[in-house]
């Protein structure tokens, strides 16, 4: 649906500009557009094989063990239908910590295992479970200590400092995860009080 509504939207774009007689002008931005995309790919390479490679070393160190541990205890508060040894478990915490460097791209394999893993806790239902609910709030909000995709960016465009941001990126995404988990307990608080089905 999502694909159809875009190719409505460049479909309608391109009448209205060679109506209007912009059509050069559409040209010249498809082009611009390009141009800028393979640039901020490129720059996003470079920023993202640094930071994983930080996270792999990390990773043979024992430190993402030493971190998962540590999120253990809250991450057990959180899913407290997911068995502590499940693989969803593993999935959750790495999918959390991949996130907490603002690594997008590596969080986003290790979310969809945990969802697949959490899917199977669920009896593969059509309706998401409690704990699948949560993830995903939890995924979207995400509490980001370094934002090194957005740094990326920044850098790419010639950003005087592209790490000023870290401080607010991080108090704002405490924040949004704070409030989305507060948000989730609340619904699923309401749904069981008005005497809803657990999930």
């Amino acid at each position: 649906m999502v694909n159809i509504i875009w190719m409505m939207m460049a479909i309608v774009g391109i009448m209205f500009a060679a109506v209007n007689g912009t059509i050069e002008e559409v040209n010249a931005a498809i082009f611009k557009g390009a141009k800028e995309a393979v640039t901020i790919s490129i720059g996003m390479i470079s920023i993202l094989v640094f930071w994983l490679g930080l996270m792999k070393i990390a990773e043979e160190a024992g430190l993402l063990n030493a971190l998962g541990t540590l999120a253990k205890p809250i991450v057990k508060r959180l899913f407290p239908e997911v068995p502590p040894n499940h693989p969803a478990m593993g999935y959750i915490v790495s999918n959390m910590i991949a996130n907490m460097f603002g690594l997008g791209n590596a969080a986003t394999p290790m979310g969809i295992k945990a969802m697949e893993e959490l899917n199977k806790l669920n009896g593969n239902k059509d309706v998401a479970s409690r704990s699948m609910v949560t993830f995903l709030a939890i995924n979207t909000s995400s509490i980001t200590l370094i934002p090194a995709t957005v740094i990326s960016i920044r850098m790419t465009y010639g950003s005087a400092a592209p790490g000023e941001i870290i401080g607010t990126t991080l108090v704002a995404s405490a924040l949004g995860t704070i409030g989305a988990i507060f948000i989730d307990r609340y619904y699923y608080w309401k749904r069981t009080r008005r005497g809803g089905r657990r999930p």
